[in-house]
């Protein structure tokens, strides 16, 4: 891997997949997944306050940041087999810590390769095949936007972060959101059917993190979990929202290490 700026190692596999690392390289390590219409910058909050102690790993999913280019596939499939590349380009068993959409990813890790994971961390992973899941995803993967990804895109993003932001966003950064709707309509689709994950082959601990202003579905997901996994427990992070690690960094990473700590990984 290239040296990178600040101290941080980071490159690319198969010219796909951008990653950067930072932290001491002997320590326990923490591999960040972002969520859908995202990238790692977006965990870059959160991982400051890992890396003092921990190594952590960010990088950008497929079609999304500096992994673009990027034609698909965007299923499953694809996201694990990248998520494996960046896990085994350093030091495991990692722990995990995933955003909405990334959760889904981590979770499927977990089960496929245990042997790379020591604990999933996920806040507000959906739970799109669920018949009951509301919301924009469900339209979105339904192929209401396939032939204009594009602007299905820009619809999840004003549903997401409201419409004045979403107008006060420079140009270049609207066509950057409205050139990753192939990505996105590629994932959605991809977790409406059918879960991505066995509940029963996840086997190492999981923390369910929820923001005590999260919309419903995403609280009744996450206490979900708690049900459905063999060794889940919910943690609510008072004041946030559905960008938690974004925007209670500090809160959201103290969640992460007292669970940890229970669990005796770090």
């Amino acid at each position: 891997m290239t040296n990178q700026h600040g101290g941080q190692h980071g490159g690319q596999y198969e010219g796909l997949i951008w990653s950067a690392s930072s932290g001491p390289e002997d320590a326990q390590r923490i591999v960040l997944v972002h969520g859908s219409l995202d990238r790692s910058a977006g965990l870059l909050k959160l991982s400051r306050r890992f890396d003092e102690l921990y190594q952590v790993t960010r990088y950008d999913r497929r079609g999304y940041g500096k992994s673009v280019p990027c034609s698909g596939p965007f299923d499953i499939d694809a996201q694990v087999a990248d998520l494996i590349h960046v896990v085994e380009a350093g030091s495991t068993p990692c722990v995990v810590f995933a955003h909405s959409f990334g959760g889904n990813i981590g979770l499927a890790l977990a089960e496929r390769r245990p042997d790379l994971v020591r604990a999933v961390v996920t806040y507000e992973s959906p739970l799109s095949w669920l018949p009951t899941w509301p919301g924009i995803s469900s339209v979105l993967a339904s192929n209401a936007w396939s032939a204009d990804p594009a602007r299905g895109a820009e619809a999840f993003m004003r549903r997401m972060i409201g419409n004045k932001r979403w107008e006060r966003m420079p140009d270049s950064t609207k066509a950057a959101r409205r050139s990753e709707g192939p990505a996105l309509l590629g994932e959605l689709a991809a977790i409406r059917v059918s879960p991505p994950w066995s509940a029963d082959g996840v086997r190492v601990p999981v923390l369910a993190l929820v923001g005590e202003f999260a919309a419903d579905h995403h609280q009744v997901g996450m206490h979900s979990l708690a049900g459905l996994l063999p060794d889940c427990r919910v943690v609510t992070i008072a004041g946030a929202a559905h960008f938690g690690p974004n925007s209670h960094p500090d809160e959201v990473a103290d969640a992460t290490l007292d669970f940890l700590k229970q669990c005796g990984v770090v």
